[in-house]
This record gives structure tokens, C-alpha cells and sequence, in this order.
């Protein structure tokens, strides 16, 4: 035991050494990319006639206009030319007929806003006021030409810099979205090994208050998820690759019913703990070694469903790049094979794993079943409770089904994607590989272990 929790703590060092370095680097390309943004628009201000050496409002502009996704930074730039250019419009017009003065500055600025207001230029509402501003102090056509000149500079070189640099947020929502899936996993595997050593009211209330805590997890993940839809958008390397954050959606949504079926059925072991009597569901160690099983087997499709949203699609032609030994190194990199073919996807053993491991569950839970069958006049306390347990691990398990995988990360044509789905489901045994077989393997004796330790402790 104090092995698997040595083994557990160095995994998730590591795994929290890779996201620093992930998280690290992006930084430092968000630097880079805004200071060569505005250095470039300060260069395409200097070439403009009368241009000054000092001034920074191409520069500025540029700074502002460039956002965290493209969609946002096309939103930024519209809406900073519409403000700045609404602005010097009111300055001019007002200055032609109304000498400066603080009253006249005041209604100015009162009038500004509601014009932004109008175009609903939101965040960038304080640009019609400040420009108005600006334009009005000096009084000067030239200065308004040179505002809206140099606004429209920044705000081209934000595009431009946007069109080229726009990052896609797609990894860092498939990292939250496997990081749930592990957490998801984990729980249930923590959850079957404490009803395979007894049934303790305190355990089972921890879990049930970890279960609940998962709904703050999936709070993060469908934040980072926004975030990785929001980059997609009106990207232009959707144009050259599939959609890299198609089927995440689907995905996530499948996750999160997953969890409330796990935390109903945690408040079902929970209360079943509590009853201190012969007709508690969990008092034989018989069911509970059952239950254990179930849960054993749900813990494994979680983490392998996890992995398949997780999995990158692989085409044909970026397979037929790679030599024997490239596609046997991926292939063990990702613990898969079957990488050949154009539409395949790297994760196609996965869907296999996650089939046996529902298949297995589900044989299980049609065991658990039988042994929790009982006349509801002889055990009217925790009939109920037996009833719960069932609906909530079957609708656990069918919320993982292969059938309502998403489409895997955005095939134009859909009917490409369902194909290799569909086939995986008729394929023969002796194709699957080594590596999954001996992960299934692995689980299997698993599974049998926690049922061997009950059964010995009953006997002592």
C-alpha cells in the first residue's frame, strides 16, 4: 500500500512539472508576440507623412487590439477604430462652432459616452470620450487625421499579428479535460478498494464530499473549454486542419453526468453504510466484493474515455511521413497502435479498452444484482437503498457507452468518423494489441485481488 502511494504521489510531481513547463512556455510567446506586434505598427507609423519619431499611438493601439484569441482581437480592433473614429468625428464637428472651454469640455464627454453607448462599443467605450478629447484640446484637423491614421495602423497590425501568431487553445482544455477523467478515476478505484476492506461510515462520507467537489473541477474544465472554442473561432488554420476542439463539448457534458451519477451513488453507499443492521446492502462482504468489482470496472472506462478525448486524430498523410520505427515509437508513446490508414485515429485501441471494461461491468453489476435481490417485507429499511445502488451504477455505466462518444476531434465529414467507430465494434479479438491486452489484464487481476482480500477476511 505505501508503494502504490509513493508510486501515485511521484506521478503527479511529474505530471505537475509538465504543466509548469507548458504553462512557462506560452508566456514567454505572449511576450515576444505583443512586443514584436507593437515595434512592427511603430514602424508603419514612422513611414506615414509628418509622422513625429515620439509618437506611440500606432504602437499603443496595436498593444490593446491583440487578445488572448482571434475572434477576440477581429471584436477589439472593429471596435476601437469605430470608437476613436466617433470620437474625433464629435471633437471636429464641436470645435467648428464652440470655442474650448470646461463646460463645453464636460458636455463633450457626457455626449461621448452616450455615443459609445449607442454603437455598444463596451470595453472600448472609453475611447470615443478620451479622443474626443485629445482632438478637441489642440484643435487641429491634422492631429484628427493623424488619430484616425495611426488608430487604423495599430489596429492592422493587431490583424495581422492575430492572423499569424493566434494561439489555439485546444491542448491546455484536453489537459483539464484528462485531469477530470483521472480524478473521476481515481475516486471510483479509491472507493472500490474501501468497500472491499469493510464498510465505514467515515470513508464513505469522505466520498461522498469528494464528489461533490468534482463540480468545481468541471467548472474549470467548461472554462478552459470556452476558452478553446473561442480560439477556434474564425481561425485560419481551421482552414489547413480539422477542428481541433469539435467533440470536447460532447465529451465534457458526458463527463459531468458521469459525476452526478457518482455522486448519487456515493450517497447511496453512504446512507447504506449507516444502517447498522442486517439490512444495510453493504453488510455482506459478498456484495460488497460485487459492488467493489463494479466500481473497479467503471474506473477503468472512465480513464479510458478520458484518453480518447484526450487523443489527437491522426491522417493518413501524417502517417505516411513516418518510417516503420516512427509509427512503432508513436505507437508507444500513446500505449497505441493502428495508426495506418487515412482517417484512423491513433486512439482506436482505446474505444476497445473502453468497451471491455463496460462489458465487464456490466456482467458484474447483472452478479450484483442477484445478491441484491430481497422481499421488500423482509428488509423494508434498506430495500430502497438496493434499488439506488443499481439505477445509479447502470446509469453510470451508460453514460460511457462507445455510442455516445463524440465525433473524435472534428472530421468534416461525419460519416468518416462514425465508420472507424463502427467498425472497432465488429472487429475480431485476436486484432487488439499487446499493450491493451495487458492493460486489461492488468485491471482484471486487480479486480480479482480485492475480491480474494475480502473473501479471506470474512473467513478470519
Amino acid at each position: 500500500m505505501r508503494t502504490f502511494h509513493v508510486r501515485q504521489a511521484a506521478r503527479r510531481q511529474a505530471e505537475q512539472l509538465t504543466l509548469v513547463r507548458r504553462r512557462a512556455q506560452p508566456t514567454a510567446v505572449y511576450i515576444t508576440r505583443l512586443t514584436l506586434t507593437a515595434v512592427f505598427a511603430y514602424l508603419l507609423a514612422l513611414r506615414l507623412p509628418g509622422a513625429s519619431s515620439r509618437d506611440v499611438i500606432a504602437p499603443l493601439t496595436a498593444l490593446l487590439v491583440v487578445q488572448a484569441t482571434l475572434f477576440h482581437t477581429i471584436r477589439s480592433a472593429v471596435q476601437r477604430v469605430v470608437g476613436v473614429t466617433a470620437g474625433v468625428l464629435a471633437a471636429v464637428a464641436v470645435s467648428a462652432y464652440v470655442p474650448f472651454s470646461w463646460y463645453v469640455l464636460g458636455l463633450l464627454i457626457a455626449g461621448a459616452l452616450g455615443l459609445g453607448l449607442i454603437l455598444r462599443l463596451r470595453e472600448d467605450l472609453l475611447e470615443v470620450p478620451i479622443s474626443a478629447m485629445l482632438i478637441f484640446s489642440v484643435d487641429s484637423h491634422a492631429a484628427a487625421t493623424s488619430r484616425i491614421t495611426e488608430t487604423l495602423i495599430g489596429a492592422a497590425a493587431g490583424l495581422a499579428a492575430g492572423l499569424l501568431f493566434a494561439p489555439l487553445r485546444v491542448q491546455p482544455a484536453k489537459e483539464a479535460v484528462g485531469d477530470l477523467s483521472r480524478q473521476m478515476a481515481d475516486l471510483l478505484g479509491q472507493m472500490a478498494d474501501g468497500l472491499a476492506e469493510g464498510a465505514d461510515p467515515k470513508r464513505a462520507t469522505e466520498w461522498l464530499e469528494r464528489t461533490r467537489a468534482l463540480r468545481g473541477e468541471i467548472e474549470r474544465v467548461d472554462d478552459a473549454l470556452s476558452q478553446a472554442e473561442e480560439s477556434v473561432r474564425l481561425n485560419p488554420r481551421r482552414l489547413r486542419f480539422v477542428n481541433p476542439a469539435a467533440g470536447l463539448r460532447d465529451g465534457v457534458d458526458a463527463l459531468e453526468r458521469a459525476a452526478t451519477g457518482m455522486r448519487m451513488l456515493a450517497r447511496s453507499v453512504a446512507d447504506s453504510v449507516r444502517i447498522d443492521s442486517e439490512h444495510s446492502p453493504v453488510r455482506e462482504a459478498e456484495t460488497r466484493a460485487r459492488l467493489a468489482a463494479v466500481l473497479a470496472e467503471l474506473s477503468g472506462a472512465v480513464r479510458a474515455y478520458g484518453q480518447l478525448l484526450e487523443a489527437e486524430p491522426v491522417s493518413g498523410e501524417d502517417v505516411g511521413h513516418v518510417g516503420p520505427a516512427g509509427r512503432a515509437g508513436l505507437a508507444g508513446r500513446a500505449g497505441l497502435a493502428g495508426l495506418a490508414g487515412r482517417g484512423n485515429f491513433a486512439a482506436e485501441p482505446l474505444t476497445e479498452v473502453l468497451e471491455d471494461h463496460l462489458e465487464e461491468a456490466r456482467r458484474q453489476q447483472d452478479q450484483l444484482a442477484d445478491l441484491l435481490s430481497t422481499n421488500p417485507a423482509e428488509q423494508p429499511e434498506g430495500w430502497p437503498l438496493r434499488g439506488e445502488i443499481l439505477s445509479h451504477v447502470d446509469r453510470l455505466r451508460s453514460e460511457l457507452q462507445p455510442g455516445r462518444l463524440p465525433s473524435q476531434m472534428g472530421y468534416r465529414d461525419q460519416a468518416r468518423v462514425r465508420q472507424p467507430l463502427q467498425a472497432l465494434r465488429h472487429r475480431r479479438r485476436d486484432a487488439r494489441t499487446p499493450g491493451s491486452r495487458a492493460n486489461r489484464t492488468a485491471l482484471r487481476v486487480q479486480a480479482r485481488r480485492t475480491a480474494g482480500r475480502v473473501r479471506a477476511g470474512r473467513r478470519g
